[in-house]
């Protein structure tokens, strides 16, 4: 099986790439990466002393464990699901093949959650592993403040922490997520597509981008730059909306930024769109909180 890859998402985030890291040196397949990784996940990796994966963009002859996603917009190997041999996820399905796969879902907080809940006892003895595992859970449930997390998330993140000699988890998150706690300076291109997912909502093509910062005001001075560049992604790529989360850790809520029709917006989040953007208390979670609502909006 040494043609087998674990990878995670385009653009990938920090519980895509330590989920197919660890996965990858658990079940003895190689790990790999679709896209540049962000400042986040290199501070993790270089953190507990690993190598970043390698970059998989030809897939012809390969087998593949999908982690973190399973949607074919956000997969390496698009519409393709042949070589798909596993997938281990906590989003939405929309994944459709011709033959059965193991299939590992559930509603956990992060993709790591579940890797460490089903391997618990060869994670015990190594150190390094917990540490990713632990780092990636933090990210993904914004330290628990997500509404995606769980209770089994905050137990098992008590195991992973022990493990992996973190004494407070929370300090340890907040330090995690300093790291790119600000857009200042960044390319606007970059802060936009950092964290970026397309969609297919009732067959309308929809990009979503969230970034996480500790100061909302920084995406407020970059309004005209986020919604200039959101507005020419849109038109360039084909899509019926691009939207773009700018999601304040501290505040717990976002400003949605979004380039298409104001009127899907309001109806998705009961609440009129003042211009381009719409501030949305509470709201941290794409995956729960956004993209769901926008779904339905679409499909109405």
């Amino acid at each position: 099986m040494s043609d087998v890859f674990v990878i995670g998402h385009k653009a990938p985030d920090t519980d895509s790439v330590c989920s197919a890291i660890v996965y990858a040196e658990l079940k003895g397949y190689k790990s790999a990466r679709a896209g540049e990784l962000n400042d986040e996940t290199k501070f993790v990796l270089d953190k507990f002393g690993f190598a970043e994966p390698e970059l998989l963009e030809n897939v012809e002859g390969k087998s593949l464990v999908l982690v973190d996603h399973n949607e074919s917009s956000q997969r390496v190997c698009g519409e393709d699901s042949s070589m798909v041999i596993e997938i281990v996820d906590h989003h939405k399905f929309n994944f459709v093949n011709n033959m059965p796969i193991s299939i590992l879902n559930e509603p956990l907080g992060s993709t790591c959650t579940i890797i460490a809940k089903h391997h618990m006892d060869k994670i015990k003895s190594k150190p390094k592993l917990a540490g990713l595992l632990l780092s990636a859970l933090l990210s993904d449930t914004v330290i628990f403040k997500s509404p995606t997390t769980t209770e089994e998330d905050k137990v098992i993140a008590k195991e992973l922490a022990k493990i992996a000699g973190i004494d407070d988890v929370n300090a340890f998150g907040i330090e995690i997520k300093k790291v790119q706690g600000s857009i200042i300076g960044k390319p606007i291109d970059s802060v936009v597509k950092k964290d970026y997912k397309d969609f297919d909502f009732g067959g309308k093509k929809v990009g979503i981008g969230q970034t996480e910062i500790l100061d909302i005001n920084e995406a407020y001075n970059r309004k005209d730059e986020i919604v200039k560049f959101i507005e020419e992604l849109k038109n360039s790529g084909g899509y019926a909306m691009v939207a773009f989360a700018a999601t304040d850790i501290m505040k717990e809520g976002s400003e949605l930024f979004f380039a298409g029709d104001p009127g899907i917006i309001e109806k998705a989040f009961g609440k009129k769109p003042e211009g381009n953007s719409l501030w949305l208390p509470g709201v941290m979670s794409r995956k729960k909180q956004i993209a769901p609502p926008l779904e339905k909006s679409f499909k109405a």
